[in-house]
């Protein structure tokens, strides 16, 4: 397979924090010219049937995926598998695991947002998720631009929730040595995901941050997605060709009114760059 192809291997469902069903989301990636897809919900791998079979339904090749929540020197990094087996043991116990501090996370970042006069905060982000397992900010920023807060959920994350600002709590998760092994050894490939978008704090942690990725086994990071600008994929491009990762491209499509970019309308990934789906051509689904 070629460089020149539009894959979008990083998406979430109503199974995470987005707000299609993943058999929307294969409709609508294939309307978009999507040619390989993957769902890659937020430490969930229960949508993972679902989109394959839309995805068959439709003819649009699928990789089975998922994004992991990992607690590096002090930052939540995303690391994607691309190809996991979705029913492999030691993954869906890491998965489950993981998840299992985000309800009393979110009640205590209810609490600080009603201390600064939005009461209600837990109740009204449960209205946007069926499993408390998997509340998260994303499910609060909804409810305070349902209220009136806040005009957007760009505008939430300027006020709320992030670091310093009331309901910001933090969380451990996985580390970066465990998502990586649980993504090999389910048969994935890792992907360090869109990686402009950690605040590190200085030039040499995100350095570290490469060196132990790839040292414990990851193969891949996102040059080309919905939040890099034309300059931050070209750094990144530069990156990957420097600590000898393959590249990969992905929206992050979370929903329609909030997303930085939809589903199949990334820029395309530089052609000298391996494409991630090289290295997957044998766990492609058809």
């Amino acid at each position: 397979m070629m460089a020149i192809l539009n894959a979008d291997l990083h998406c979430h469902s109503t199974v995470s924090d987005g707000t299609l069903e993943p058999e929307q989301l294969a409709a609508r990636a294939k309307a978009n010219g999507v040619e390989l897809w993957a769902l890659t919900d937020h430490d969930e791998v229960g949508g993972q049937h679902r989109a394959r079979a839309a995805a068959q339904a439709l003819g649009l090749p699928y990789l089975y995926g998922v994004e992991i929540s990992v607690t590096f020197a002090g930052l939540t990094v995303h690391v994607v598998g691309l190809g996991i087996d979705p029913d492999d043991a030691q993954l869906r116990q890491g998965l489950a695991h993981t998840r299992g501090g985000r309800e009393r996370r979110a009640r205590e970042m209810a609490e600080q947002l009603a201390a600064v006069g939005i009461p209600g905060a837990f109740e009204g982000a449960l209205k946007y998720v069926g499993n408390p397992e998997l509340i998260s900010r994303t499910h609060f920023a909804r409810y305070l631009v349902e209220t009136g807060v806040c005009q957007d959920t760009h505008e939430v994350f300027r006020r709320f929730l992030t670091e310093g600002k009331p309901g910001f709590v933090e969380h451990r998760w996985a580390s970066l040595g465990d998502a990586v092994r649980w993504i090999r050894e389910a048969g994935g490939v890792a992907v360090l995901a869109h990686p402009a978008r950690y605040a590190h704090p200085s030039p040499t942690h995100e350095a570290a941050l490469f060196e132990e990725f790839k040292g414990h086994g990851g193969q891949a990071v996102e040059v080309v997605t919905g939040s890099h600008s034309a300059a931050e994929a070209q750094r990144y491009a530069e990156m990957a060709r420097e600590y000898g990762l393959a590249a990969s491209r992905g929206s992050d499509f979370h929903s329609p009114g909030e997303s930085h970019c939809d589903l199949g309308a990334l820029p395309w990934l530089d052609g000298r760059l391996t494409p991630v789906w090289e290295l997957l051509a044998h766990r492609i689904v058809h």
